[in-house]
């Protein structure tokens, strides 16, 4: 067995055996016995905590998952990971939550591979845990399963269920005094459920059906509730089998392979997951050494190969519910069988193809089939060109079409939110300019959203129609218009977003897919050779400076650059 192998290595040089006999003795001292200790040693590595809904039950996950290792003959060890969810978290100047990715990862591979686990079954469900457990398991390469904790259940709101989403979106009128605030409060109160992952395709559910599009969780885990039997069930299932990933040698980077990562953005595609996944799934690329491989390009193409065949809210009608009753995503993957590499290894030790062989879709309008498709209008397209010479994302099927081709436009450069929010307030941005929010990318400011610049340029029917908005922030659900985000390099980063001028002319063709600063090659060679910008440290804690101090380019996911 693998830990065999492990130990022999472990045993050939005496102080690594000194070291083990010192373990040894420290796990007699614990309680266990001999036979305990002889058997693979198995991390459960859990996000579990109380502020976070998305993981306030996987404690209870967890006691099922070590259930399923013993009675398969190893032995749980059960360490623990920070979890933060998005929606609880101050969005601006501290925005911590993307930055946990990275020091999750960390967490995993210092415990994990610090104490020398044979394998490991990994707990999360929201936002950024997801990922940052992918890029663990990816990194470390060990036997490794991911159990996601499920979606949560609807609220119910006066006789009716209702989704969160409905009520998050009431947030602005509610605050301009334009609806009941009894009905408000009421749907504040009722629209949550007591678990899981919020029941639209934001980033929690996104990314659970992206660790299971990758082969990394066992069938359905990502479109089962959190408060059903059927996800402790999961749990079990994964407990036992992940002895016999260690029995069998298999790896998380025979999964996480370029045709399963590939998957995966097909996936993504049929569902109009998160846009967050723009960063998170390059990371997840780069820790399994799939770095070389331009992955927003491929999402460019991926998204012209495969139209939409759920429409899930926020976007659609639909919730992770509906999904889930119409078969789930076994269902989804049986319907894209023709666009998708079917002989991708999986956790289950049989491949992708022999997962989903019978599966059954039993609402087809909720999962649709590729002749049938929701829309074949592509979800996102990737710009390049001198002012991102990485990328840049736009969102197609938002684009106004008179925008499509042929935008040139002035530049107006906000260095803040804040400044570009007090120009648009006092109308001091006109017809067709062209909107630089800059220094919002993740080495600047974690990765904030330009979206309430957007948002508040909708609201002027002229500016909208005729004005872009070009920023190295990231997007939300919500953007929309000619926004063009995650320019990378991003200007913190020296990309050529820092060196745009008032005044300077930009050109965008979404159609050709191409974003031209329009100087010379010299200027801009002159330009970003004084470029100079300084991250302002003295205004945050330390693990915020930690992280920008090495984090890397969008494009490659904002990985460590070290």
């Amino acid at each position: 067995m693998l830990k065999k192998k492990k130990y022999e290595d472990m045993r050939s040089c005496w102080e690594f055996g000194e070291a083990e006999e010192c373990r040894r003795g420290l796990m007699y001292g614990m309680g266990y016995s001999k036979e305990e200790i002889d058997r693979p040693l198995i991390g459960v590595v859990n996000s579990w905590n109380e502020y976070n809904p998305g993981h306030v039950h996987l404690d209870k996950l967890a006691a099922r998952v070590k259930q399923g290792v013993r009675e398969a003959g190893g032995l749980p060890l059960e360490v623990m990971t920070t979890g933060i969810c998005d929606g609880m978290v101050l969005k601006d100047p501290k925005y911590i939550e993307v930055p946990s990715r990275n020091s999750i990862a960390d967490q995993v591979e210092m415990t994990v591979d610090g104490n020398f686990f044979d394998g490991m079954v990994l707990l999360c469900t929201c936002d950024s845990i997801v990922p940052g457990y992918l890029m663990a398991c990816a990194r470390l390469d060990i036997p490794a399963i991911i159990v996601t904790g499920g979606y949560m259940p609807l609220g119910i709101h006066k006789g009716k269920e209702v989704l969160h989403i409905h009520a998050q979106d009431k947030v602005g009128t509610a605050a301009k005094g334009l609806m009941d605030m009894d009905e408000y409060n009421g749907l504040i109160e009722h629209s949550w459920g007591i678990c899981g992952g919020c029941t639209s395709m934001t980033t929690a559910n996104s990314m659970c059906m992206m660790a299971e599009a990758l082969g990394m969780t066992l069938p359905n885990n990502s479109s089962t509730c959190a408060i059903s039997s059927q996800i402790y069930l999961i749990a079990y299932q994964a407990g036992k089998q992940i002895m016999n990933l260690v029995d069998e040698g298999i790896t998380a980077r025979q999964i996480i392979t370029e045709a399963a990562m590939k998957n995966a953005i097909k996936i993504d595609m049929a569902v109009a997951a998160s846009s967050n996944l723009i960063l998170h799934m390059p990371a997840i690329a780069n820790e399994a050494g799939l770095g070389h491989i331009q992955w927003w390009k491929y999402f460019d193409q991926a998204s012209n190969e495969v139209p939409l065949l759920s429409h899930l809210a926020p976007s659609g009608i639909y919730s992770v519910k509906d999904f889930d009753m119409a078969g789930g995503m076994t269902a989804l993957m049986k319907n894209m069988e023709s666009v998708l590499d079917m002989n991708v290894m999986t956790v289950t030790g049989k491949t992708l193809g022999e997962n989903v062989k019978d599966a059954k879709v039993y609402l087809p309008d909720v999962i649709h089939t590729l002749d049938n498709p929701v829309m074949t209008e592509p979800g996102i397209g990737v710009l390049y060109g001198n002012l991102a010479p990485e990328g840049a994302i736009i969102k197609i099927a938002a684009v106004p079409a008179n925008l499509m081709t042929g935008y040139r436009g002035k530049a107006r450069v906000f260095d803040t939110l804040d400044d570009s929010l007090a120009a648009l307030r006092s109308g001091k941005i006109n017809p067709g300019d062209a909107c630089v929010v800059r220094f919002l990318g993740m080495k600047a400011r974690f990765g904030t959203t330009a979206f309430t610049f957007q948002e508040e340029l909708k609201g002027h029917a002229e500016l909208f129609n005729s004005c872009a908005v070009i920023t190295d922030g990231r997007f939300s659900g919500g953007s929309s218009g000619l926004s063009v985000g995650y320019v990378s390099p991003e200007a913190a980063l020296g990309g050529p977003l820092g060196v745009v001028k008032e005044g300077d002319e930009i050109e965008i063709d979404v159609v050709n897919r191409r974003i031209t600063l329009c100087i010379s090659d010299e200027e801009m060679a002159k330009r970003i050779s004084e470029f100079h910008w300084e991250f302002p440290a003295n205004n945050y804690q330390r693990f915020l400076r930690l992280f920008v101090k090495n984090v890397g380019s969008m494009a490659q996911g904002c990985v460590w650059d070290c």
